[in-house]
Parts: C-alpha cells; structure tokens; sequence
C-alpha cells in the first residue's frame, strides 16, 4: 500500500517556454504557478520528439503519445515512426490488409480506392508523405482509379497554409494522371468541421463527414484549389474550421464511395479516427442515419482501439504497451481516480493505460468525465475546469483515491483557436484551478505533481519577432501576427508540492529526462518501490 497521497495535474498544451513573443503562458497572470516555481520543487521535461517515441526531435508533441509516455512509464515508437518505418521497409505493403485492397480492386474492375485523412505534414495525425507512398504503391500494382478525400488541417500547421499542401497533392495527381493513372479529389474540408470528432463529442461532424465524402452531398467546386479559393472568399475562419466541399464536372461528384470500392483512413492517431471508423463498419450503427452498411473495405492506417478492435482491418500493427502504471497500481491494491472534460477524458484513460479501453480492476478505479460544452473554447476558454477542479477536491476530502490524474484542457483546446487573447484567459482559468487544489492538499495532506504533456499556449503567434512593435498587444487586431495553432517544441513544468516541506525530497539534475520518468517519479512519492523497467525517477528520497 502507498505510504502517501498523490495528484498529477496535466496541463494540457501549456508548455515552458522563455520567449516572451505570443506567449500566452508567460503574458497570463499565473500567481500560484510563480509561487510553486519558487517554493516547490520545479524543473523542465522533454516532450517532443524521440522522448516521447516520435521520429524525431523536429517533431512536436501531442497529446496521444505525451499520455502515452506518462502512463507507461518508458518510451514506444509512436505512431508517426510506426508507419514511417512500415513504409521505408515495403511492410505496410505486404500486409493481409493491403494485400485484400489490391485483390479487391483486381476482381471489381470499375471499383475505386479512396484515400480519406488529414492533409498536411504535421505528422501528429497523418502525414501526407504517407498518402503519396501509398498511392505511389497503388499505382505500381495496377490501381488505377484512385479518389481523395481531404482535411484541411490548419491546427498541427500554421493557421491558413491549406494552399501549400492542396498545390503539392495536385502536383501530385497531375503527374501520375499523365501516365495514365485516374486519380482525382473528391471532396475536402475542415478537420473540425467533418469527420474528425471524437469521444463522441459531436457526431454532427462526422454526419458532415459522411454526407460529403461518401454521398458527395455539397457544394460543388471543378477543383480542390478553385474550391479552397472560393471558401476563402466566402469565409476568413482558419482551415480548421472550412466548410465541407465537393468535386466533381458537370454537375455530378468525382468520387461517391460505393459499394465494392476500398476506404483507407490514412491518420495514425487514433482518438479522432475511432467515430469515422465505427460508421464505415459498423452493421448496428445508430449515431447518425448512414443508410444500410455497404460492402466497402475500410482500413485505418492503424488500429486505433485495440480493445474494441476498432477497425477490423489497419495497415500497420500500433505499439504494444503492457504494465503500465495503472496496470501495476490495480496490482498493488493502490485506488486510482482518473478525471477530465470530454476533450481530453480518453488521454488520462485510454491513452495513460497503454491504448486500453475499460478498468484494470473497476473495484479500485474511478473514471470521471465531465461532459465538454459543445462550442469553439475560444469562446469559453475555462471550458470545464471548474468543475473537474471540484469533482477532485471532493474525492481529496473523501480519501477515495490514493493515485490521481486530471488533465486541464484550456491550454491546449483554447490554444488552438489561435486566439491569443482567450489563451491567456485560459492558462489564467487554470492557474486559479491550480491555487485551490494548493490549499486542498495543504488541507488534506495530498502530493500534488503538476505537468504538461505538450506545449501549446506558449506559441500563439507565427513570425519573427523583430517584425512587430514590442508594444503589439496594443496595436488593432488586424495588424497583429499571424496566430499560431500548432503545438511546440518547448519542454513542459514538472513540478511537486508536498504539503509537508520538500526537505524530504531530493530533484534530478539530469538533462535528457521527459514524460516517461514521471511514473517512476509518481511512485517514489506514493512511497511504493519503483519499477527497474521503467525510465528513473526523477525525485528521490534524501
């Protein structure tokens, strides 16, 4: 059993940067953050890059693999490496899933194949290298009627940079068309617009989805580029949140999905790919009216719940991640609380258990979700903090838990928006939320850890900062720089408050620690031993 109480609070996207430019975090008023700087004990993690799985250290952090790594306590090849890999060695190609798409295509000969995801190279949920490979692939077997089916993106990329990848997809399709390929889009749109909900926060954007990708229902534009110009005319919301178009001449669309065509989802992240995935394969589905289920081959390019076996049939095989710390806790006897809004409820669940969906020991668990506003959060930017902020301290003062976790979304849903001054009222939401668990563990006797999986709210702005007066928070919003929606590069806070003093407490001062060496960390203040499978912990016991 733990010798003490412990708290992790995730701060979801509000990552530690020192620049001062478009820095939400560090423009917010953050009294209790400041304070625990200097009287807890405070350093920086890594959560990009190889430290957290991905390819490589240019690559931002997400949300997925940051609760990846916090809950299994080392590091796995994430998906954006997987498929890399997958596809550099000729595997992904030689799977019973690809295999079943050629063969499919062979036998019906006016079927086609369709390529549905996230345009863009953010490589958190797709990256369009991965699409070109693939069809690149499809064409050499003899595919030669190849459809595509965009999202814009606009949120992993700078604001309004849809026209870099549209130009480069029809680069693409226009060489391969002249050597006789039948490629074409048939359809596109904002990836929070269609398609891309999850949890299932809105099932009207997958509705949307639907009805514009496989009934090609919309409106009608000769091209992506003409269609992406008009939306541009009609509407100066980001790519995110562009409406739904379709393509097609003479009135009719270039490619309806039917029955005996080929869907391949080309996403690897799994939590906005699960609800797209359910309607195209599920023979009860009852979320939207979809119409009889087809006979459509779907593949994700992942499975993206492996307990569900949510799709049937994927590309490439995700990381296997077993013993996770919930895991080993419900195999201690150790009483965890997991909570969030609906954003974010799957990272401290799903993703913090290794890709698992259910309890290890629903006697020793409770999972709380708090049901998320259906709403742009700039426009709400303290979202549900207040109210996961209560749940918690309620369970402090009733002693149900031994491990907790929760996860603030303001900093990184908000951030998102590109809404620099909702970010700042975001990260000031939290910090507030922070101050009350501060004296709730003072009055319960609770080791609060507090994190970040990400950065986010820390870069809200694109540009040099030499180009724009240091006095641009005073200046017209429409002279202010190019918002920034991405995550970052920057390390994140890791910091530990015990009620009782930190002289108990020793702090590593090693340089390449991330968000694997915080399950050691959360161990060694539980007061339970640590795990030698598990990256060090970054507190010790003087």
């Amino acid at each position: 059993m733990s010798k003490r109480r412990v708290l992790t609070v995730v701060m979801d996207g509000v990552g530690d940067s020192k620049v001062i430019f478009g820095n939400a975090v560090r423009t917010a008023r953050t009294p209790h953050l400041d304070w625990l700087k200097k009287n807890a004990i405070y350093r920086t993690l890594f959560a990009h890059g190889t430290y957290v799985g991905l390819p490589s250290d240019s690559d931002i952090g997400n949300s997925e693999v940051g609760h990846n790594a916090l809950g299994a306590g080392k590091i796995f090849d994430q998906g954006a490496k997987l498929v890399s890999k997958a596809i550099a060695s000729g595997a992904i190609f030689k799977g019973k899933s690809w295999l079943e798409i050629q063969s499919r295509c062979a036998r019906n000969k006016g079927s086609t194949l369709h390529f549905l995801g996230l345009l863009s190279d953010g490589n958190v949920h797709s990256h369009e290298d991965h699409l070109y490979k693939m069809m690149e692939n499809a064409i050499s077997e003899g595919i030669k009627k190849i459809r595509i089916h965009a999202l814009f993106d606009g949120r992993d990329v700078g604001e309004k940079t849809a026209e870099i990848y549209v130009k480069r997809l029809e680069a693409h399709i226009s060489k391969w068309n002249e050597k006789g390929a039948d490629i074409k889009v048939a359809s596109a749109g904002g990836r929070m617009q269609l398609t891309m909900d999850r949890y299932n926060a809105d099932w009207k954007m997958v509705e949307r989805g639907w009805k514009i990708h496989v009934k090609g229902e919309g409106p009608l534009y000769p091209s992506l580029s003409e269609g992406l110009a008009a939306l541009r005319m009609q509407t100066d919301v980001g790519d995110q949140y562009l409406p739904g178009i379709v393509i097609g001449d003479k009135g009719a669309p270039s490619g309806k999905i039917n029955a005996g065509d080929s869907v391949v989802f080309f996403n690897f992240r799994g939590d906005r790919a699960i609800e797209i995935s359910r309607a195209f394969t599920e023979s009860s589905f009852q979320e939207f009216d979809r119409g009889p289920l087809e006979d459509i081959f779907f593949a994700g390019m992942m499975e993206y719940d492996g307990d569900l076996h949510i799709p049937q049939h994927y590309l490439v095989s995700p990381p296997e991640i077993s013993n996770t710390l919930g895991e080993r806790m419900a195999s201690l006897g150790i009483r965890q609380f997991a909570c969030s809004e609906t954003q974010k409820f799957g990272h401290v669940t799903f993703f913090w258990n290794g890709n698992r969906s259910g309890y290890f020991d629903k006697k020793l668990e409770e999972y709380l979700e708090i049901p998320s506003d259906n709403i742009q959060f700039d426009l709400k930017p303290w979202m549900k903090a207040f109210e996961i902020t209560e749940a918690t301290i309620q369970r402090m003062a009733q002693g149900t838990f031994e491990y907790g976790r929760i996860n603030f979304a303001n900093g990184d849903m908000v951030g998102h928006t590109g809404d620099f001054d909702a970010s700042v009222i975001a990260v000031e939401i939290v910090d507030r939320m922070i101050g009350r668990l501060v004296q709730a563990a003072i009055k319960y006797n609770v080791i609060l850890m507090i994190t970040a999986d990400h950065g986010n709210a820390d870069e809200m702005f694109d540009g040099n900062p030499k180009d724009f007066p240091s006095d641009w928070e005073g200046i017209s919003i429409d002279r202010r720089p190019i918002p920034k929606t991405s995550h970052t590069l920057s390390p994140v806070p890791f910091i530990v408050f015990d009620p009782k003093g930190t002289g108990n407490w020793t702090l590593s001062s090693a340089e390449s620690l991330g968000l694997a060496n915080i399950a050691n960390s959360v161990l060694t203040l539980l007061g339970v031993k640590n795990y030698e499978d598990f990256a060090t912990s970054i507190v010790g016991v003087k």
